[in-house]
């Protein structure tokens, strides 16, 4: 009988498929609450919590879907499951299936709920109380670090569903023009001694931006040259 994986072991493999999808901007609290299982377990409650967030306001994003800047993570996720298609176009009339559906998302709200609820009373970084808060273990921890991971996963599939990938590889250095338009529009982004490429940074933190930004560019460059066409004719 195989043993049973030790909590160090823990991997966020649905928010680290996301990340290799895109998400690169999580990619440091994934890493952070893969460790805190074991080594911190109060905040991985707190960075459970935070990593919902930040996946349901790229999704709201992403989707151009207005949100507040102070709504709460329930609001965020209840948002985020009214917009997302969760069932798929063929089955859209399948009254059983819906409510059925809408069961496990009640369900998964629940879980969310749980997830805010145990940030708020065993957090590391939530905000302070007069009592103690009860001492949690990596096991506690765990079960939010793969609910969160279990949600993570939920979500950005169905988002990204229907959306066919790119045929062609995607490289920063696929598109030099491009980025030195950028880069002579913005200053430099300069931490301690390193300064970095601000085209660069972009496609490191949001590669959607960073396409939608290019694709601004090439439609007003294709205008501008066909007015340069009429003009010389």
């Amino acid at each position: 009988m195989a043993a049973a994986p030790k909590l160090s072991d823990f991997v966020m493999h649905n928010a680290r498929e996301a990340m290799a999808a895109g998400l690169l901007h999580i990619e440091q609290q994934v890493r952070s609450i893969e460790l805190a299982v074991t080594e911190n377990p109060g905040l991985a409650f707190d960075l459970a919590k935070t990593l919902i967030e930040s996946i349901c306001k790229t999704i709201l994003s992403e989707r151009t879907i207005s949100f507040g800047s102070d709504d709460d993570l329930p609001k965020l996720f209840k948002t985020v499951t009214a917009h997302l298609p969760f069932l798929p176009a063929s089955a859209s009339a399948q009254v059983e299936a819906r409510r059925s559906l809408q069961h496990t998302l009640s369900g998964l709200h629940t879980a969310v709920q749980g997830v805010c609820e145990l940030r708020n009373n065993c957090g590391f970084a939530s905000h302070g109380r007069e009592r103690q808060r009860p001492p949690m273990e990596g096991v506690q921890a765990l079960l939010a670090a793969q609910a969160a991971d279990a949600i993570i996963g939920f979500l950005y599939r169905v988002h990204r569903q229907g959306r066919p990938p790119s045929s062609v590889k995607f490289e920063y250095g696929d598109n030099p023009t491009f980025n030195g338009y950028v880069d002579e529009a913005y200053e430099p982004v300069r931490i301690f001694a390193f300064e970095y490429r601000p085209s660069e940074v972009l496609f490191s933190l949001d590669r959607e931006a960073y396409r939608d930004a290019l694709e601004d560019y090439e439609a007003e460059q294709e205008e501008s040259d066909k007015d340069e066409e009429g003009t010389e004719t």
